[in-house]
């Protein structure tokens, strides 16, 4: 007999929240027809919502108080910190991470079990082969995996998805990192261990609509190039001693050309058109190095990730 702690966030999905639950009680039904006992254990993270998700989750545990539970934060802290609450008090033998809306094929999990325990992995990851979505934020995605790829020092596949199921060594590994500036993707690549990826189709939202706008999913691009890498910061560097090096050559033209051709050179407006271009410069890598510092300040404060409201 195993237990498989389901970590589920979230946010504004009362619609999603018992289609949820009845689709993976099916899936469980089945893979229990052999013989076999798995357990399922919910762990759902109402992040701070504001519609009736948090009363539904109330409802669903006094049905099932053995097997669903749930914590509620004080406002809404972010996808990051839900998974982080969840996997912190996910003790189950094997502990999946999910999105509510169905997006993540319950199906699949009799098959990223099997993988774990036949064919000696850590952890199963999946990878969305196709999704229809915006022509923009499937670009800017396809871009943002190319990016952080090149930059940073671990291996994050392209597309990859949070679903995911891990065995108890993994876990302990990820929550042994307590880092305040969390991008989950980049950290289940750093603490290694054997992975394996498989691919499905992209599935439709089961219900509701998606609470990521094209703003915050690059905001959130930038954050994980950010705390996976130092490359923006050489990236800076670089510019500022290219820029440097220009502004050295174009001084000795200047030079040369008043001591042999005389007089002041002429055309202030191209003058004036270089030092903001140089001013602009500055200020862009000033801005790299600020937001490094802004999350050094961030780490220091040794805030919380989230404040948990009620659990049960």
């Amino acid at each position: 007999m195993e237990t498989i702690s389901l970590i589920v966030p979230c946010y504004n999905e009362q619609e999603s929240i018992n289609l949820f639950y009845d689709t993976v009680e099916k899936v469980f039904k089945e893979m229990n027809k052999d013989g076999k006992k798995f357990i399922p254990d919910y762990l759902f993270i109402n992040d701070g919502s504001s519609d009736n998700t948090g009363k539904i989750l109330k409802e669903l545990h006094n049905q099932h108080p053995e097997t669903v539970h749930f914590i509620s934060f004080s406002r809404n802290f972010g996808k990051e910190s839900a998974m982080t609450a969840g996997l912190r008090n996910a003790h189950g033998d094997y502990v999946a991470l999910m999105d509510v809306d169905l997006q993540d094929p319950p199906e699949l999990l009799p098959k990223m079990l099997k993988i774990i325990n036949t064919e000696d992995y850590y952890c199963v990851g999946c990878i969305q082969t196709s999704r229809k979505q915006n022509p923009i934020r499937a670009f800017l995605s396809s871009s943002f995996y190319k990016i952080i790829d090149a930059l940073s020092d671990v291996k994050i596949q392209p597309n990859v998805r949070d679903y995911r199921l891990m065995s108890r060594r993994y876990v302990d590994a990820v929550n042994e990192l307590t880092e305040y500036n969390r991008f989950s993707k980049g950290i289940f690549s750093w603490v290694g261990f054997k992975t394996k990826y498989i691919k499905y189709p992209g599935q439709p939202r089961a219900a509701g609509n998606s609470h990521w706008s094209i703003f915050q999913l690059f905001e959130y691009s930038i954050e994980g190039i950010i705390d996976f890498s130092d490359a923006p910061l050489r990236i800076a560097t670089f510019i500022g001693g290219c820029s440097c090096f220009l502004a050295i050559i174009g001084i000795l033209v200047v030079i040369v050309r008043a001591i042999f051709f005389g007089g002041s050179v002429a055309g202030w407006p191209s003058l004036v058109s270089i030092i903001l271009l140089i001013g602009g410069i500055q200020l862009f890598c000033l801005g790299i190095v600020g937001k490094y510092i802004g999350k050094i300040y961030l780490e220091t404060k040794h805030r919380p990730q989230y404040i948990i409201e009620e659990q049960e």
